[in-house]
């Protein structure tokens, strides 16, 4: 018998392979010819082609919804949710054979219509701090799921290198509901007068179609008010409050620090020492780098915390009150403290300061700058600024000059932290950290962090080269992915592995990453640069001494890999089968 068989899951990873995989081993197992059609993220879509549709005897379709259904119109058809299909593949097979009914179209419906009797126009917006990942996994999850459920939904992306796919002012126009997913600040008030819904890119990624059904119940208005003031309405702690803010700063700090390491890197390709001779190239890199680019770090990281609090109007005040804490010595700490002072300061008297209409415009112009910075300014210098600088200097000297056994420890510490959750906020905090400590020159920290980073997505890269027949053929293509993302440090390479098999990927993968932690701050391992991964080795001296911090990951990376390729033998069956 020829079959056709198509997967979807909402999230469009692991278990649309997986599914796929077993339905057609089971399908073969009974001599059907099977044509294979995955709805997936992770490779490009073959559809079933014609000739196939019209010799299929069977389709079956493991998923939410039937993609494209006007192609099988008159085939024998089963459809089922995709979690059915995996724990029993034959019984499903057979199941499907069984109660597969000729297929009725529905009528397509025109196209300025919603995508199904019911649905809706959705427009959506997704960001995380660093834009790589998270941002666009989550944006395919609700498109996927989006379409599940019969709406239209169109998503835009704004991740590292700026906005994608950017909504028209058509699109928001004619939008029914507005899905903010983002975990920092996005402009919301080309939005106002819409339905808005804001949650975090976490929620998107792992629950797209809860998240999507209970935007549709608990949008709500936003007028040009509430947009621009953030639209705090029913929202959690972590996606209005500390969290958020902080994360909007350092996303808009991290470019700066990112350029300003490479160029301090880029001076000591002359000489340790070279930038020390005024009127070189070393001593300009070096003035670029360390001087400048440093040197606004703090400034902006407080004053996008207050923008991301206040919105605009935090802004000054912010990146005074953080310019402050660099000059008082008060680092990454005292700019944090600075962010947050000036953004509710700001915030405060835009709320509470009221008025006469005729001088209302000179609020946000005179009023708000002028209040804010002051209180900031004076509590900076005479409150905050000096204790924090101690603890500050405190900090950095217990880093400079700790023993063998504390660096093992806090190497351990922040390597676990880094695969705890991949890419979430464990990760996120120590990642903070590290990046925090490059402004007080200390770079111990952000070496360890970074290789660490590396190892999830690199291991899960070497399991599924090394134990072959443990995986399927659309997870090792997963594994090259997973592999080469690692390279780039981008941990969330492994999420399509963790969210399958949590409970061995992730121990796997924090005893790999505490190992690499550990013995990059054992041999004294300095990164300049927080971002780049393996490519940064091309820039001589970013990070130093470069064998041993190569060994670090190469030893932490195959723990894993190779710990996860022993372990998962006891997992659920995954493996490709042999055929018969």
């Amino acid at each position: 018998m020829n079959i056709i068989l198509i997967t979807a899951c909402p999230s469009g990873m692991a278990t649309t392979f997986l599914a796929a995989r077993r339905l057609e081993q089971a399908a073969r197992r009974r001599d059907w010819q099977v044509t294979v059609e995955m709805h997936s993220e992770l490779e490009p879509l073959t559809p079933a082609s014609l000739e196939a549709i019209e010799a299929a005897d069977l389709v079956v379709v493991a998923a939410d919804h039937i993609p494209a259904p006007q192609r099988f119109n008159g085939k024998r058809l089963f459809q089922a949710p995709i979690d059915q299909a995996l724990p029993d593949p034959d019984a499903f097979l057979e199941r499907a054979s069984r109660e597969a009914e000729a297929f009725t179209a529905p009528v397509e419906a025109p196209s300025a219509a919603p995508a199904a009797a019911g649905g809706q126009r959705i427009v959506a917006v997704t960001a995380c701090p660093t834009g790589v990942a998270h941002t666009f996994m989550a944006a395919e999850a609700l498109a996927e799921a989006g379409k599940a459920l019969g709406h239209q939904v169109r998503v835009e992306t704004q991740g590292s290198v700026g906005a994608q796919d950017k909504l028209t002012e058509g699109e928001i126009r004619d939008a029914d509901l507005v899905i903010l997913a983002c975990d920092i600040e996005v402009d919301p008030t080309r939005f106002a007068g819409k339905r808005v819904f804001r949650t975090s890119t976490g929620n998107a990624l792992k629950k797209p179609r809860p998240t999507i059904e209970q935007a549709l119940t608990e949008a709500e208005v936003e007028t040009q008010a509430s947009a621009q003031a953030g639209g705090e309405r029913k929202k959690s702690v972590k996606e209005k409050g500390v969290y958020k803010h902080l994360l909007t700063g350092v996303s808009f700090m991290l470019p700066m620090v990112v350029a300003g390491g490479l160029l301090i890197a880029l001076s000591f390709v002359f000489g340790i020492e070279a930038f020390k001779e005024e009127g070189t190239l070393a001593a300009a890199l070096m003035q670029i780098g360390g001087g400048t680019a440093f040197t606004l770090m703090i400034p902006v990281l407080a004053g996008y915390i207050a923008y991301s609090i206040a919105d605009r109007p935090g802004i000054a005040p912010g990146m005074i009150g953080g310019m402050l804490a660099a000059e008082i010595g008060a680092g990454f700490i005292g700019g944090i403290l600075a962010g947050f002072l000036a953004g509710y300061v700001a915030k405060a008297v835009a709320q509470r300061v009221k008025l006469p209409s005729s001088v209302e415009s000179l609020k946000p112009i005179l009023i708000i700058p002028l209040v804010a910075s002051l209180i900031t300014g004076l509590v900076m210098i005479y409150v905050i600024g000096e204790p924090v600088a101690g603890i500050l200097a405190a900090l950095t000297a217990f880093l400079e000059n700790m023993g063998s056994a504390n660096a093992v420890l806090l190497g351990i510490l922040l390597g676990s932290m880094m695969c705890f959750d991949l890419g979430g906020p464990v990760n996120k905090a120590a990642y903070t950290f590290g990046v925090g400590l490059l402004a007080s020159e200390t770079y111990a920290p952000m070496a360890a962090i970074m290789a660490a980073g590396m190892v999830p997505a690199i291991g899960m890269g070497i399991a599924s080269f090394v134990a072959k027949s443990k995986f399927s053929e659309p997870e090792r293509e997963a594994g090259k992915a997973s592999f080469v993302l690692g390279l780039c440090f981008i941990s969330e390479g492994a999420i399509p592995f963790a969210a399958k098999d949590p409970l061995r990927v992730i121990p796997a993968c924090i005893a790999g990453g505490a190992i690499t932690g550990a013995l990059s701050m054992l041999v004294g391992a300095k990164l300049m640069a927080p971002h780049g991964g393996i490519f940064v080795l091309l820039i001589p001296n970013a990070i130093t001494p470069v064998l041993l911090y190569l060994a670090a990951i190469v030893i932490g990376s195959l723990v894993t890999g190779l710990g996860y390729a022993m372990i998962k033998s006891g997992g659920q069956e995954v493996a490709v089968e042999a055929s018969a």
